[in-house]
């Protein structure tokens, strides 16, 4: 009876392991992203596998809407590298020419998707570049972001609207109140002109 126990025992082990062995195949085996390391072509310097991780992370980064903990150092010195970017001084500076409102945002995904995206997959981040540009577009980022900007705008735009309209549109007969009291009198004597004592 302690051998069937100790063997039950042994067998739990044995059936958690395979599960954990299991499960860490299936974590590594599942997708961050659309983009596989088979979409992309190694460079001298970066796997194909860098090249799917950027593409998933920038994704991750817009449907995050721009979270700034996702924009970390090794991120920002790769897309500062793409699409025609060029480094600033730092990576809080890039964050907010690019990321920091949504006039930005709708700024950054125009240019990314303008980009002509130059350059051998051999030896740049190009094909990784056009691969991110058609997800852009087919998951419509641009013209989600260009409405979001548009409806912020109207409400802005309506919000001074209720300000000026407070301010100038008082009901008539204050206005006529305030009008009067605006305009000062005028002085309706005659003024001799000054030139004739000139000569």
């Amino acid at each position: 009876m302690f051998q069937r126990g100790r063997y039950g025992l042994n067998q739990g082990k044995e059936e958690g392991r395979l599960r954990l062995a299991l499960f860490s195949c299936v974590e590594i085996i599942m997708l961050k992203g659309p983009f596989l390391p088979s979409d992309f072509t190694a460079t001298k310097f970066s796997t194909a596998a860098d090249k799917a991780e950027f593409g998933n992370t920038l994704l991750r980064f817009i449907e995050s809407e721009w979270a700034l903990a996702l924009f970390t150092k090794s991120f920002y010195k790769r897309l500062s590298m793409c699409y025609g970017h060029i480094a600033h001084y730092c990576r809080s500076q890039f964050y907010e020419e690019w990321f920091s409102s949504l006039a930005a945002q709708v700024r950054f995904l125009k240019h990314t998707l303008r980009f002509p995206c130059y350059g051998d997959p051999e030896y740049t981040f190009s094909d990784a570049e056009r691969a991110i540009q058609r997800e852009i577009v087919s998951r419509n980022y641009l013209a989600r972001y260009e409405l979001r900007l548009a409806e912020e705008q109207q409400a802005t735009d309506l919000a001074l609207l209720r300000q000026l309209e407070s301010k100038y549109r008082a009901p008539a007969g204050e206005r006529d109140q305030d009008l009067r009291l605006a305009v000062p009198r005028v002085d309706e004597t005659p003024v001799a002109p000054i030139q004739g004592s000139l000569f």
